[in-house]
Formats: structure tokens, C-alpha cells, sequence
């Protein structure tokens, strides 16, 4: 007899059955086998909050293979993901299985390779229930409130809405930065920059700090032009000269939230985008005769550690390539700052720090390449000794004025041989080399530049940006920020303008109603102290049924007194970019029981109306930016291409379907006619990954 190993993934699957040979099966979950459903709340809440799980639809054949598969097995053991969302789906399998006269034990292990599973299957566990409640206590929170409060916003507001514990945060975080940016007042200020000369004819910037004892702020052209005369008046003289070394320390290995933000900082890649090639890497690609490897790290945690193991590999790699000298004296130890970080993971890392990108990339998409060698760089420059520079500092007097000029340059470039931070590149280096002065010198004034300056409103919240703020507020976890940019920008509460978040009029004025009537929902405190609520549950500190209690008793009364007392929101017409064909007013979008459709602004005169493409929420495989939408022919014939057309020609006559593909992560398509059973195949060529659905089972088609 075998043991039985399961896994989320078929990818997943595949490449662990290779490891584990002949006294192994290893079948996939393809994620949850159970859920809430979604046509009723399924939440008993006199009961304790019991929660009422069905099979998800479509996966009933699965099921029954993998009940099949464990009466035959010797052995169960469930390798679902190493996280509290994994745990779930294990103790969800556990029950819906039925095993009684066989072990069942879990498993668990952060990256895809030969040794970490077989080290795994030696250290078997029970399943942790107090994971287990957590994740019930986020998914039955979130049920509250999105099944309770979302009918609200269809009643008040419009039909289609819907509200989070995260996702209305996350809407409330924009809203209040352009609040931000339309109440600021810019200040005028001025400065003052001279450039001077040394006997050796070297010209170098000094920028005016003080006079006297105090820092010279100038407010006005008139206040910068007495200044002027001043100093043109003014000998100059070189004063105290401090010369150091300024050392400059690499950033610490990725995190979820770190890799999403510099991902879309330096590839332009989506927080979805990201996690979806993350996943592709961490559960196997073939790279030829070496077969299917993991290549990173499991890419859901928010902690920097790192295990001793690959940090001597690191060193290894690092000292062959650059030298003793690039190696620290001691592996770096980095601190997570993320609240309720999850310690027991690690950073993302190469399984490998020996497997250079360059040796993978033939097997790798472009997409893969550029992510794995941003995740591998990193990693190599976290382990590598810091950069040293050579900085001056020089003070310029003349009366009562000082002016300083500072420099530097790269004595020992360290980490900065593979990685810089985005964030410091657009920084720069203000800096630049100086010529050689000394104490009591006297230079000569060249020019002074006047610049006038205002000072500028906070910028609007890039993806990056978003992330990293939801992230240090404690709000949401690593695995909850792509699907959050996703709902906002889907429920149309938020655009993207020059790639930074603007608030909608729709946007806003859920968040002054949520405001109003539910101020713990979408207060940054609250939402955050709910993490930690849930960090304590996973703990087994706390109750997880009293946690749902705390909050839902004065939730319920808040959304009763909202029922009564909330007036109907009129919003105003949201123009389209359309003209109506019969009279030439500009089309609105009104919203009716179908949904979204284009109308005439002149109605009754003019009863214009027509569909508008519909958006499947499904990324356009080809950009990886854009979505799918249903498109017409000129004939009518319905097809599916990406909304960013024509920059990208993404088309399509096959239904996309509702989820990627389990292997490789890429958008799948169904085929076949209504009633029948529908072959779903992945786009991918690399993969072709398919499957059938049984008309009994269908509400595949997007």
C-alpha cells in the first residue's frame, strides 16, 4: 500500500511525487474542497457562530477521488500551505475524507524541494486547531459583515455594492489623502545655493543654512534679494571640515508585503500579478534534467528571517563571486517590524542561493525570470557586507552667514555589487565629489542661484505605496492586499490615474456613510486591534466564539439604527466616454437588475440605452495589467479580449473561466455548448493543463 500526501496544487503535486517515488501517491485539493456557501449567510450566530460548510460546487468528482484514494492508503498526510488558510483546508479535508482506522497527520513545509518534504514527512503533526479557529473567525467576520452590510449599500446607495473589514479601510485610506490634498495651502519658500571656486579652479555648490545661531528660512522674493546683496558683499572663508566614513546597511530579504511594493516599483507588475508568478514559482518549474524544482520560498509571510542553512549558502555563493571581502563577519540577523508577524516563517528566499537566474532562465517566462532574479538578488545582497562611502562635509562663512557643501563617494560598494531599493534610487545620491579644502582657506563666490519653491500636498497612494501603509497600520495580512486593490478598483470605489489611487464620488460617499453610522468597521485602530484579536486566537490566548460575540453585538445594533435613520444617497450621473448615437448627448452609466448599462442623459425625450462590456474580473494572460471583457464583432459575434486594447491584442473565442489554472497559474478556457460537460484547458503552451466539469457540476463559465 501507499501513503497519501495532499496537496493544494496539481503543480504542487507533480513535482512532489518525483521526490517521493513509488510509496507515495500524491494527489491535489486544487485549494478548498468546502466553503461557505454563497447564496445564504450559512453563519448561525444564536449557535455559537456555527458555520455552515457545503462542498463547492464542481468539486464533487474531486471529492470522491480523494475519499477513494485515502480507503486505499496506508497513510493520509495533508501538506496543504503553511499557513493558517492551510491549515483550514487540511482540518476541512480531515472531515470531509472520513478516515477513522488510519492515521491522518499534517504536514507542513516553506519550500518546494526534496529535502524540506522528506523532512517533513519526519516531523508529522496534529492539525492545530487554534489555526484552524482563527481562519474561521476572519472568514465568518468577513461574512458578517460583507452579507449584512453590503445590503445596506445596495438599499442606500446602489445595487452591486459590498464592504470589508479591509477593503473599506482601504477605500477610507484614499478618501482621506485626497481630503489631504484639497485642503492643503502651499507655502512659499525660497532658497539660496552659491557656487564657489578654490584656487584649483574646481567649482563646487554650497547651499545657505543658517545666520547666526539660527536656520535661515526665506519666505519671499524681497526677503531673498536683501540676502543677496549681502553675500555679494561677503569674503569667504572655508571653516570646519569633517571627513568619515558613512557605512549604508542592505534592506533585509522579502517579505509578502516588501515584494508586492518593489515588484510594482521596478517591474511595474500588479500586487495580483505578483503573488500569481510567486505561486508558479514556489510550487515547481521544469528545468530539464534536473527535473521540477521549487524555486523560492512559500511567498505568503511577513517575517525577514532567515534559516542558518541558506544563510551559509548565501556566504558560499557571495565569497565565490566577489571575494572574502563582500562577506560580513557575521551572517545578518534582520528584525520583522510588521505587527503580528508570523515568526516561524521565513523571508522569501531562493530554495537555492547557488541557482543563479541566469541558469533557470531558459525554463522561465520573461515575467518569471525578472521576478525570481528580483527575489534572488535581493536575498544574495541581504547576506553581503555593507557599502562604504567617503563623506565630507565643509562649512562656508562669510559674516553671519553659513553655507554647507556636502560630498561623498563609494569607498567599498558591498550589497551594492547586486541590489539597490527602488526607494533609494528615485532618492539618489544628492551628493557629489568636492575638491580638497582645508580649514581657513578662502574661496571666491562664482554665482548664486535664487530658487523659488512650494511646498507640496502628501502624493496619492501608488499600489506600492497602499500595501506599505495598510502593512505598517497592521491592517489585513500579506495573503489579503492583491484581492483588496482588486475589489476597490472593481466596485469602481476607486480609479487609477498616472498609476496613484483616486477616489470616486461612489467611493467616497460609502466611506462618509460607513463613516457615520459604522465608525468601528472602517476606524484604522479598530480594524487593526481585530488582527491582533486574530494573531491571539491562532495563539489559543483567546476565545475565538467571544471574539465574534465583542464585535457582532454592537455591529447589529449600529446596522439596525442604519436601516431606519440612512437616507437614500442620490449620486450624480457618472458620464462614459460614449455618445449617444440618436441625439448626441454624452451616455451616463445607470445601474438597473442586470447591472451596469450605458443610458441617455436626455431620457424621457431620448430612451437610448445599450450594454456595456462586461468586465470578468479575470487578468488579461498577455499584459498581466489589463482584464478580460466580453467584446462583440461587428457582426455581433461575442469574443473576449483585454480592456487595455489596443495596447494589447489579447483576443480570445473560448469562455475564460472562473479560476486560473491550478498548475501554472495561467488563465484557462472552457469549452463546450450549455448542458454539456465543459473541457477547460489552460492557455499556457508550456502547460495545457485541462480538465472536465460535468454539467451537474457547472457555474464554470465567467
Amino acid at each position: 500500500m501507499k501513503s497519501l500526501v495532499i496537496v493544494e496544487s496539481p503543480a504542487k503535486a507533480k513535482t512532489i511525487e518525483k521526490y517521493l517515488g513509488r510509496k507515495f501517491s500524491v494527489k491535489a485539493s486544487m485549494g478548498h474542497v468546502v466553503d461557505l456557501p454563497k447564496s445564504q449567510f450559512a453563519v448561525d450566530i444564536k449557535n455559537g457562530f456555527k458555520p455552515k460548510y457545503i462542498n463547492i460546487r464542481g468539486k464533487g468528482k474531486l471529492i470522491r477521488e480523494l475519499k477513494e484514494a485515502a480507503e486505499k492508503a496506508d497513510a493520509v498526510y495533508l501538506a496543504t500551505d503553511p499557513d493558517r488558510e492551510g491549515e483550514a483546508i487540511s482540518w476541512h479535508l480531515a472531515n470531509t475524507l472520513g478516515v477513522k482506522d488510519k492515521p491522518v497527520r499534517r504536514i507542513e513545509f516553506h519550500e518546494i524541494t526534496k529535502k524540506a518534504v522528506e523532512d517533513a514527512l519526519k516531523h508529522p503533526r496534529s492539525i492545530d486547531i487554534n489555526r484552524v479557529n482563527a481562519q474561521q473567525a476572519r472568514r465568518i467576520l468577513d461574512r458578517i459583515v460583507g452579507y449584512q452590510l453590503s445590503p445596506l449599500l445596495w438599499k442606500k446607495v446602489r445595487r452591486g455594492l459590498s464592504a470589508g473589514r479591509v477593503q473599506s479601510v482601504a477605500v477610507r485610506l484614499v478618501c482621506d489623502r485626497e481630503q489631504e490634498i484639497a485642503s492643503f495651502v502651499p507655502e512659499e519658500y525660497w532658497t539660496i545655493e552659491g557656487q564657489f571656486t578654490n584656487g584649483d579652479k574646481a567649482v563646487f555648490t554650497a547651499k545657505l543654512y543658517s545666520k547666526g545661531k539660527k536656520k535661515i528660512e526665506i519666505g519671499s522674493a524681497e526677503a531673498a534679494k536683501e540676502i543677496e546683496a549681502d553675500l555679494k558683499k561677503g569674503t569667504y572663508v572655508v571653516g570646519e571640515v569633517k571627513k568619515k566614513e558613512r557605512l549604508r546597511n542592505p534592506a533585509p530579504p522579502f517579505t509578502t508585503s516588501s515584494l508586492q511594493q518593489e515588484a510594482a516599483r521596478k517591474l511595474n507588475f500588479p500586487a495580483r500579478k505578483t503573488m500569481m508568478i510567486a505561486q508558479q514559482l514556489y510550487e515547481g518549474i521544469e528545468l530539464g534534467d534536473e527535473g521540477s524544482d521549487g524555486l523560492i520560498t512559500y511567498m505568503r509571510t511577513d517575517s525577514v528571517r532567515i534559516a542558518e542553512e541558506a544563510q551559509q549558502a548565501a556566504r558560499e555563493v557571495i565569497e565565490a563571486k566577489f571575494g572574502s571581502e563582500y562577506l560580513p563577519k557575521k551572517p545578518p540577523v534582520y528584525k520583522t517590524k510588521a505587527a503580528g508577524a508570523q515568526e516561524a516563517h521565513e523571508a522569501i528566499r531562493p530554495t537555492l542561493a547557488s541557482r543563479h537566474p541566469e541558469k533557470v532562465k531558459p525554463f522561465l517566462t520573461r515575467d518569471q525570470y525578472r521576478l525570481y532574479q528580483l527575489i534572488w538578488d535581493r536575498f544574495i545582497a541581504s547576506q553581503m557586507a555593507p557599502a562604504i562611502f567617503n563623506t565630507v562635509s565643509v562649512d562656508i562663512m562669510t559674516a553671519d552667514y553659513l553655507f554647507k557643501a556636502t560630498g561623498s563617494t563609494i569607498k567599498f560598494p558591498g550589497f551594492l555589487e547586486v541590489y539597490q531599493e527602488s526607494k533609494d534610487e528615485d532618492e539618489g545620491e544628492a551628493e557629489g565629489q568636492l575638491p580638497e579644502l582645508n580649514e581657513g582657506e578662502t574661496v571666491l563666490l562664482k554665482k548664486l542661484d535664487l530658487k523659488q519653491h512650494f511646498t507640496q500636498p502628501p502624493p496619492r497612494y501608488t499600489e506600492a505605496s497602499l500595501i506599505k501603509t495598510l502593512e505598517e497600520k497592521g491592517i489585513g495580512r500579506p495573503s489579503t492586499y492583491a484581492p483588496t486593490i482588486e475589489t476597490i478598483l472593481k466596485r469602481n470605489y476607486v480609479t487609477l490615474e498616472d498609476k496613484r489611487f483616486k477616489p470616486t464620488e461612489l467611493g467616497q460617499v460609502v466611506v462618509d456613510l460607513l463613516k457615520q453610522e459604522f465608525s468601528q468597521i472602517i476606524d484604522y485602530d479598530f480594524t487593526a486591534d481585530m488582527e491582533e484579536k486574530l494573531d491571539q486566537i491562532a495563539e489559543g490566548e483567546v476565545d475565538w466564539v467571544k471574539v465574534l460575540s465583542d464585535f457582532y453585538e454592537p455591529f447589529s445594533q449600529e446596522l439596525e439604527s442604519a436601516l431606519e435613520k440612512v437616507e437614500k444617497v442620490e449620486l450624480a450621473p457618472e458620464e462614459s466616454d460614449q455618445k449617444c448615437e440618436k441625439c448626441g448627448r454624452t451616455m451616463v452609466y445607470k445601474y438597473g437588475r442586470f447591472g451596469k448599462f450605458l443610458a441617455c442623459p436626455g431620457y424621457p425625450e431620448c430612451k437610448n440605452t445599450k450594454p456595456i462590456r462586461k468586465e470578468l474580473g479575470i487578468l488579461c494572460p498577455k499584459c498581466g495589467e489589463g482584464m478580460i471583457i466580453e467584446r462583440k464583432t461587428k457582426r455581433g459575434r461575442l469574443f473576449f479580449g483585454c480592456n487595455q486594447y489596443p495596447k494589447c491584442d489579447f483576443a480570445s473565442w473560448e469562455w475564460p473561466y472562473k479560476e486560473p489554472c491550478p498548475q501554472c497559474g495561467a488563465m484557462m478556457v472552457a469549452k463546450g455548448g450549455k448542458g454539456e460537460a465543459l473541457t477547460v484547458t489552460c492557455l499556457n503552451e508550456r502547460c495545457k493543463h485541462s480538465f472536465v466539469v460535468e454539467a451537474s457540476e457547472q457555474g464554470a463559465k465567467a
